[in-house]
């Protein structure tokens, strides 16, 4: 009888993923209160969507890689 093993390419994958969120969820409340406390500048607008999209993106990357790892220790 085989045992079952961890996928360890997958669970690479998912750690990498974990890694790029980590990095957008400090980025993305910074670019935040960049955006917030310089208002009156034109340059705002821009870093607001850039600040917004980031943590959006971080969000993404965790659920992304929790999944890719559940499934490098769970697969078939």
């Amino acid at each position: 009888m085989e045992t079952k093993r961890t996928n360890k390419n997958v669970l690479v994958k998912g750690i990498k993923n974990l890694g790029i969120c980590l990095v957008l969820m400090f980025l993305g409340p910074t670019l935040l209160h960049l955006a917030f406390s310089n208002q009156d500048k034109s340059t705002y607008l821009l870093i607001l969507i850039i600040a917004i999209t980031a943590c959006l993106a971080a969000i993404f990357f965790l659920f992304r890689g929790i999944y890719i790892i559940v499934q490098s220790l769970f697969q078939d």
